[in-house]
């Protein structure tokens, strides 16, 4: 039952069609509700389901990495506000949403398509921010970048590859 509710809390309602940056896809409970509220029902339901779903600023405040929603936010904003005036990135809604590079997403007739460089959010380290290079098949090792900062400096080199 708590899953469920949950998975309620969690859900994009309202999501517009063209969420063109992280700040559109912020309509959830979790979004919305008091933040100790949301971060204690957090820690409490992932003792029992390790891989409850959940986005990424989420688990890092729970783990004491950031310090607040809000400052995540602002993260968020200041990636979409670099990526979305170059060139060829689009904004992607699912889950915790994420950016593409999509003239990196080329491939020959017969050839399965690539899978275009992604710049992600991530909890898996204090940078808070991975780019999946292009590829084909297997996943090849994310790139951990150490914040907005970091991605603008290198920004040039990651749309090369």
């Amino acid at each position: 039952m708590a899953t469920l509710e949950w998975s309620q809390a969690v859900e994009l309602a309202g999501m517009p069609q063209n969420a063109a940056g992280p700040a559109d896809i912020r309509r959830a409970w979790i979004h919305r509700a008091p933040e100790r509220q949301v971060v204690g029902l957090y820690r409490v339901l992932s003792q029992f389901e390790p891989d409850l779903p959940a986005p990424w600023w989420l688990r890092a405040l729970a783990a004491g990495g950031l310090p607040t929603r809000k400052a995540a936010f602002r993260m968020e904003d200041e990636v979409g506000k670099l990526l979305a005036v170059r060139p060829g990135w689009v904004y992607v809604p699912w889950e915790d949403g994420y950016w593409e590079y999509v003239p990196s997403e080329a491939f020959a007739a017969g050839e399965a398509p690539t899978v275009p460089t992604t710049v992600l959010f991530t909890a898996r380290h204090r940078g808070w921010l991975d780019v999946l290079p292009a590829h084909r098949g297997a996943a090849p090792k994310r790139l951990a970048v150490r914040g907005p900062e970091d991605l603008r400096t290198r920004l040039d080199d990651i749309e090369a590859t």
